[in-house]
């Protein structure tokens, strides 16, 4: 998926039924991937210009090395993060997941110095389908990053 394609564009997609299966397991596949902590997993199932983006911050990263890194520091961050589905929207545009994150925060994250205490977040996760390969285009990562602030002091 280029960062040309326009909303109005994405919009025109089409939805068929095995279409949105194809996405849905892909979904469950990184799901399972991320709960075992199965990098090449993880990354199997993304596109090779995928971004990953923590939204409140601007961080970014590029690429299946820019989402290793990612992973290594946020899973290094929180090594037991354990998340909990809420809500979930899948479509021809990719897939919306709200999820309860909990886990121990052990090492720096989204520029948040580590406090060995446990979290409890509200986090919305956008993974854009990039029709071209068939896979995720990265994430787009959401949270009250005052939320995950206060709960250090």
């Amino acid at each position: 998926m280029t960062t040309q394609t326009t909303i109005r564009e994405r919009l025109k997609w089409e939805i068929t039924p095995e279409r949105y299966q194809q996405i849905r397991r892909l979904w469950i596949k990184h799901s399972i991937a991320e709960d075992s902590r199965d990098l090449e997993g993880l990354i199997s199932t993304l596109s090779p210009d995928c971004v990953y983006q923590i939204m409140p911050t601007g961080q970014r990263w590029e690429g299946h090395d820019g989402a290793r890194a990612f992973y290594t520091s946020f899973l290094g961050a929180f090594p037991d993060v354990h998340f909990d589905l809420a809500e979930i929207v899948i479509g021809p545009q990719g897939v919306i997941e709200v999820a309860d994150m909990t886990g121990t925060h052990l090492g720096e994250w989204a520029g948040i110095a580590p406090t060995g205490k446990p979290v409890r977040l509200q986090i919305i996760i956008h993974f854009p389908w990039d029709p071209e390969h068939e896979k995720f285009a990265g994430e787009q990562i959401w949270f009250d990053r005052l939320a995950l602030q206060e709960q250090g002091v």
